[in-house]
């Protein structure tokens, strides 16, 4: 129940409802409070028209023609709760545009064509710019970033979007591939003041950064398949080695601090234990070859015990990404757009974990009025 209400309603009874007096001078206490809640008819659209007029000076002869307003430079456009309330459901709520389209006509009387509402996404989307760099900034400057990508469907071609991402900031990255070039053109120097926590691809681990981490959710869901498959004791041994990390994680976290040398030295050795006993490739070939992957990262295993914002999985980064694969699934593959869609979306998910209104923050973005700090 709300302490706010918009309208209040005082009931009281003007007679006895035992004996009929007129009930005047007497003290009513409040019994009970029920509310309605309820939101206002939707209004219609408002139409703002600019018109512009010519003219000669009657001194000069000067023939002059008025100035439209900044941002008047079409015959008719679309205004900021427009440009915001697209932006929302298409890229937030993941509404398809055809389903946009009916909701604008029966809801607001707006005709809204599909192509409408691509241009509307575009022009959203560069007005958001300046914001989808200083998320880049800020992340390059974090202690911390998580990393994570997926393959989308455009125009029936497979592209990827990237993610890097940390407590406050997501910034997702609309590529043609899953390599190197990629992280390199994102990030020209590396994040150079990151722990790095990624899934083990290639071009996360390449990446300069400040260190590695790699998500021990995702080894020990390797490790419970090879367990199941092959059998091999090397499994179960360090599926309770990693057990063992995050349970010593919480308890770091729960105190509030790093782990000390001693602490660390429980661990440090058991990586190297593990990786060096002896498996034999008839039998357990997947056993031996995840064993030999493991090698080339072990010292990407332990960072996170001594650094209490690194955490030891990537699920920060994966909850991202999901976003990605909700709106496929919903909305069907991109036509194209996909940047935009990374630049509103990096906005979006920065606003929510800043814990900021994301509607009212997208009109102020169309309006220009809009800051982070």
């Amino acid at each position: 129940m709300s302490s706010d209400a918009s309208i209040t309603f005082d009931l009281k009874n003007d007679y006895c409802t035992r004996c009929g007096n007129k009930l005047e001078d007497v003290v009513f206490t409040l019994k009970a409070k029920r509310q309605v809640m309820d939101i206002p008819s939707i209004p219609p659209p408002v139409y703002a028209e600019y018109r512009q007029y010519s003219c000669t000076c009657a001194n000069c002869d000067h023939k002059q023609v008025a100035d439209f307003p900044a941002g008047v430079n079409a015959p008719i456009q679309y205004g900021c709760h427009i440009e915001a309330l697209v932006s929302y459901f298409s890229v937030f709520q993941y509404m398809p545009y055809g389903r946009m389209k009916s909701m604008f006509s029966r809801l607001f009387g707006l005709a809204l064509s599909e192509g409408s509402i691509q241009n509307i996404l575009q022009k959203a989307a560069a007005k958001a710019q300046g914001f989808y760099e200083w998320i880049k900034s800020e992340l390059s400057k974090s202690s911390m970033v998580g990393s994570d990508e997926t393959s989308v469907h455009v125009n029936g071609k497979k592209d990827w979007i990237w993610v890097w991402q940390n407590t406050f900031n997501t910034w997702m990255l609309a590529s043609d591939n899953r390599g190197c070039s990629t992280v390199d053109s994102a990030w020209e120097i590396g994040l150079l003041d990151s722990i790095l926590v990624s899934d083990r691809l290639a071009a996360q681990l390449k990446t300069p950064s400040g260190g590695n981490q790699i998500c021990l959710v995702h080894l020990l869901r390797d490790l419970t398949y090879l367990k199941e498959a092959e059998k091999h004791p090397f499994a179960e041994q360090f599926i309770s080695f990693l057990r063992d990390i995050f349970d010593f994680k919480e308890k770091l976290i729960e105190r509030n601090t790093s782990s000390n040398e001693q602490e660390a030295s429980l661990f440090e050795n058991r990586p190297n234990i593990l990786l060096d006993i002896s498996i034999a490739k008839e039998g357990y070939p997947k056993t031996l070859t995840f064993q030999n992957s493991l090698l080339k990262c072990q010292k990407f295993i332990l960072p996170c015990l001594h650094h209490l914002e690194v955490p030891p999985d990537n699920n920060a980064s994966e909850r991202a990404i999901r976003n990605i694969k909700v709106k496929q699934k919903v909305s069907g593959q991109f036509k194209s757009g996909q940047h935009a869609f990374c630049v509103l979306r990096s906005v979006i998910d920065t606003c929510i974990k800043r814990n900021l209104d994301v509607f009212n923050d997208l009109i102020q973005i169309m309006n220009g009025n809009f800051s982070f700090q």
